[in-house]
């Protein structure tokens, strides 16, 4: 080979390692093996370059939640029957599957029933719907129905009237104009703050069992105090407590204020002003969860620890993400919004990667859930006071 041509194809590795490190997916298809390919898809929401479409039927996320659900609150009570060594990790697992699917039953199951989109019949997607904010102390469904259409109305987002911006400033009390690491601030005093844990706990009560539908309210009544008498019979209701209760109440807000810290971000005054029809598509930002490969051209000793580092991350810090907060089509909310209606949300991973690659180039990406909960932050210092309807 010439050395004009070793040149040449110097520059085009480059290139295309350039091009790969914007996209740590595509890295990760080159230099990872193919068994991998299926898990990575999965734990970074993102696939590999030129994935086909999977067409998944939603009743798959329905009985994973449950399985997840169920899975997870006996593996929490089997554990206390096991010395404290293998108890606690064996607790700590069963707790994060009972909130995975938690998670699943919030942010796509509710939330597409919303859309009718769940199940082919309209009238299922409104009684699966109404039972699981019975049960799990979410709003209303029609409430919460009627004000999530207003959230992907282009003149209502990031409004008084946006359950997003609602949650930001009334339940988080964020506030535009502030400096982001008194933000910050906010955020993690409110995490361990037990006042706030309660007042976020008797908002959803609120919202729950005091709505206008008695009949509604009286199933979210009855469906726990059952659960609560089952546990005083039981002899254990601190174990129940633990398997059921610490799920669906503290730990479930927890991911909730990240997951939704993460989705939305505040653009540019002027955008605001104007909220174009496309306005959506700038407040808006995919999450993935995951991170850069190692630079392929460290010395060998700094690239076996750069690896051990990388998947460590991988396997602990990114999965919990993936498990506990960026559930199901969390990682891919913009894709939500730019097609708020598609059947497609069952296959959101390669459904967002096809509509991006078809030319919808409005996309916005981060890696890393703590990353983008931070320029979102970023985002809400950078805005002035008076620029948002609050």
């Amino acid at each position: 080979m010439s050395y004009d041509a070793k040149i040449a194809e110097t520059i085009q590795l480059d290139a295309l390692s350039l091009l790969e490190r914007r996209d740590p997916r595509a890295e990760m298809t080159r230099r990872l093996p193919r068994i991998l390919q299926p898990f990575l898809t999965w734990l970074t929401a993102k696939p590999a370059p030129g994935e086909a479409i999977r067409e998944r039927n939603p009743l798959r996320f329905v009985i994973t939640a449950l399985a997840q659900v169920v899975a997870g609150v006996a593996v929490t009570l089997a554990a206390a029957a096991l010395p404290w060594a293998a108890a606690i990790p064996l607790a700590l697992l069963g707790l994060i599957v009972t909130s995975a699917g938690l998670g699943l039953f919030q942010v796509v199951i509710f939330h597409h029933c919303s859309h009718f989109t769940v199940f082919k019949v309209r009238q299922v997607n409104i009684t699966v719907g109404r039972l699981i904010s019975a049960v799990l102390l979410f709003k209303h469904f029609d409430v919460y129905q009627h004000e999530h259409m207003l959230h992907h109305n282009h003149k209502k987002l990031l409004t008084m009237e946006d359950e997003f911006a609602d949650f930001i400033f009334g339940m988080c009390r964020l506030q535009a104009a502030t400096p982001k690491r008194e933000l910050w601030r906010r955020v993690v005093i409110g995490l361990v703050s037990p006042t706030f844990h309660v007042r976020f706990l008797t908002r959803r009560v609120r919202a729950s069992w005091f709505s206008h539908d008695r009949a509604h309210n009286l199933t979210g009544m009855a469906i726990w105090a059952a659960i609560a008498v089952a546990a005083v019979a039981s002899g254990h209701p601190w174990l129940v407590a633990l398997a059921w209760v610490l799920p669906v109440t503290v730990l479930l807000q927890i991911a909730t204020v990240f997951r939704i810290l993460c989705e939305h971000r505040f653009p540019e005054p002027e955008l605001i002003a104007n909220r174009t029809r496309d306005f959506a598509e700038h407040a808006s930002v995919g999450v993935f969860p995951g991170a850069a490969l190692p630079d392929a051209y460290l010395p060998a000793g700094r690239r076996m620890l750069a690896w051990a580092a990388w998947w460590a991350n991988m396997l602990t810090l990114q999965l919990f993400v993936r498990t506990f907060v960026m559930v199901g089509d969390a990682p891919c909310h913009d894709y939500h919004h730019h097609r708020p209606a598609s059947r497609k949300w069952t296959s959101y991973i390669q459904a967002r990667q096809h509509d991006l690659d078809a030319g919808r180039h409005s996309y916005q990406e981060v890696w890393g859930l703590f990353r983008a909960v931070d320029e979102n932050l970023a985002s809400l210092a950078r805005t002035p006071h008076g620029v948002l309807e609050w």
